[in-house]
């Protein structure tokens, strides 16, 4: 049910507190009409006092005490759906605040509703941060709706909601039909393979994202597929970051078909998928070709030397090949992995090259050359001999 929204029968504390909410916006409204925004200050503290009287909660010091300026943190302050109520009144006639962060405020679908219909007003606001909040499906709805109204916002985290594939529907929705927003973070929800077949149709036809972080959910075999080719439909997107699920052979494999189609992806984050020799090489295939990409990490996971290998080769042959740095499992090092990676360094002495999240194949091999040339000490001779 949404703000202001009535429904037949005795009105429970929901319904009440949507018809409150509803009245809150309707004063705004007449207290500043539309071209009548104020900046803050003494006025902006006066509403939200004066908005919290009507909820019914207690004012947040910490807006309150805060200096001026375009950013406003309220992170883990507790303001629940009602806090945010207030919060929501306050603001939605504010020009001063140009980033907004409530993460981890229990705010669940209700506070999200609020915060939802504040931007529909607020014209102001660039970022927005409401990560862990548990928003559940009323967030999403709540959001979804929202962004296809608002054109001002560039920066959205939704981390940490419990948004499921029933709640992906909605925001694929905005996804699709919203070309304002230019970095949106999905990570740490429970997506599973349906999410990442709707979602991936939203990315192969969005035409605004540059950064996607859709990291530690639950997309495997079926739903990577379908992420991966939105992915390679998609000519606007710079940054992915999908690392922490399940993409296994079958996703790595869509991931280099992606790659060798795609020219605008500069950086891209695989790290703990399942990824295997058979997988690497996949991904080695579309590396080949692929001159636009930048940063690849494909740390923790299970691709062997053999992987590993594999995917320096694909960039040795590359002549034209973009890579700045390359983040490889912690593999065992044998000789054809020194070697590939002494050929690559010699071909793009530039590229930084990290061996489990550092350069430890360099220093092994650097340490084996120093104990060679060390000449030999018997005993407690103080002469050392060649």
């Amino acid at each position: 049910m949404g703000p202001g929204e009535r429904q037949a029968g005795p009105a429970g504390p929901a319904v009440l507190a949507a018809a409150r909410w509803g009245q809150l916006v309707k004063l705004s409204r007449r207290s500043f009409p539309a071209g009548e925004e104020d900046a803050g200050g003494a006025a902006g503290a006066g509403r939200y006092l004066a908005a919290c009287r009507a909820c019914g909660v207690s004012p947040a010091s910490g807006l309150l005490r805060r200096a001026a300026g375009p950013a406003l943190s309220l992170r883990h302050r507790g303001l629940g759906p009602r806090g945010a109520k207030a919060l929501a009144f306050s603001l939605m006639v504010d020009t001063s605040i140009l980033t907004l962060d409530l993460s981890d405020n229990g705010l669940l679908g209700e506070g999200a509703a609020a915060i939802a219909e504040m931007l529909k007003e607020n014209s102001s606001v660039t970022a927005v941060d409401l990560s862990d909040n548990q928003l559940g499906l009323e967030g999403a709805k709540a959001f979804s709706a929202m962004l296809l109204e608002n054109t001002t916002i560039l920066s959205l985290q939704l981390s940490g909601n419990g948004f499921d594939d029933q709640a992906a529907q909605y925001l694929a929705d905005a996804i699709t039909a919203n070309s304002q927003v230019e970095t949106l973070d999905l990570s740490y929800n429970m997506f599973g393979d349906r999410a990442g077949e709707i979602l991936g149709v939203a990315i192969a036809e969005n035409i605004g994202l540059k950064e996607l972080k859709i990291s530690w959910n639950h997309f495997q075999s079926q739903g990577a597929v379908a992420l991966a080719r939105g992915l390679g439909a998609n000519i606007f997107l710079r940054v992915l970051d999908v690392s922490y699920n399940g993409f296994g052979n079958s996703g790595a494999a869509a991931l280099g078909e992606a790659l060798q189609a795609n020219t605008v992806l500069e950086e891209l984050s695989i790290s703990n998928n399942r990824i295997s020799v058979e997988g690497a090489l996949h991904m080695a295939a579309g590396l080949e070709k692929n001159r636009t990409l930048k940063r690849l990490n494909m740390t923790r996971n299970p691709m062997q030397s053999e992987g590993c290998c594999g995917i320096l080769r694909a960039l040795q042959a590359n002549s034209s090949t973009g890579m700045e740095i390359l983040d490889l499992p912690d593999t065992p090092v044998n000789r054809e992995l020194e070697e590939r990676c002494d050929a690559l360094k010699t071909l793009h002495p530039n590229l930084l090259l990290r061996h489990g999240g550092h350069t430890e194949l360099q220093r092994r091999r650097q340490s084996k050359v120093q104990l060679q040339t060390q000449p030999k000490v018997v005993g407690n001779s103080q002469n050392p001999v060649a």
